[in-house]
């Protein structure tokens, strides 16, 4: 069998990176074409596997954008899973919606399934928070995904509000998190938590790497 042309898309090299790595056992199967950061697909893929590491999530996500025209499937990868989320996504076109605490097998598993036709989402065993797959900025210094992705929203300018609504979180989840970061990272304030986060990989990034071997 042909493996499955996959796209991964997040603004961060390092979580495209990390995801690849977490799929590059089953190559057989998948076939990572393209990683882009902060740029739209180009290439001719079955699937776009959307991390939304730092991102927008459920119905603020452009499908449009990212098949641009394609009949690229698109699924959705992330640890917010609420059922009202995953219904809007869903909704606006996604073809799937995936658990970060999956494991490699299972979003190979997952994307299959999307590539044969069938609408995937959370199961109540897969909502199980057994740590976010595969990479992300801060991870070094102890933060969660969850911190890293909140101390992101932080360095691209966002304030408090704006990140519950962006990230699905209660004003309260949202200040837990800064507070727990910043003492991970040694910081009391915003500007200082910005000036770390710009100086450890928190910036967007705008990068694409193509694997001419599978670019049709």
């Amino acid at each position: 069998m042909t493996p499955i042309r996959i796209a991964i898309v997040n603004d961060y090299e390092l979580v495209v990176a990390g995801v690849a790595a977490m799929l590059s056992p089953f190559h057989d199967r998948v076939a990572v074409v393209e990683l882009d950061s902060g740029l739209p697909v180009v290439s001719d893929v079955d699937v776009i596997l959307y991390d939304t590491f730092g991102q927008v999530q459920g119905d603020g996500i452009d499908l449009e954008d990212l098949v641009r025209g394609s009949d690229a499937r698109v699924v959705i990868f992330s640890w917010n899973l609420q059922p009202e989320l995953v219904a809007r996504a869903i909704d606006k076109g996604a073809s799937g919606y995936l658990s970060k605490g999956m494991s490699g097998d299972e979003v190979v598993e997952a994307v299959e399934a999307v590539h044969d036709g069938t609408i995937v989402t959370p199961s109540e065993a897969a909502a199980v928070d057994r740590g976010a797959a595969g990479d992300w900025p801060g991870r070094e210094a102890g933060l969660t995904a969850r911190e890293a992705e909140v101390l992101a929203l932080i360095t691209q300018g966002l304030s408090n509000q704006e990140i519950a609504e962006r990230s699905y979180l209660s004003i309260n989840s949202v200040k837990t998190y800064i507070r727990t970061a910043y003492r991970k990272i040694g910081v009391e304030r915003r500007a200082q938590a910005v000036v770390w986060g710009m100086k450890h990989g928190f910036e967007p990034d705008r990068l694409r790497v193509v694997e001419t071997a599978h670019r049709e």
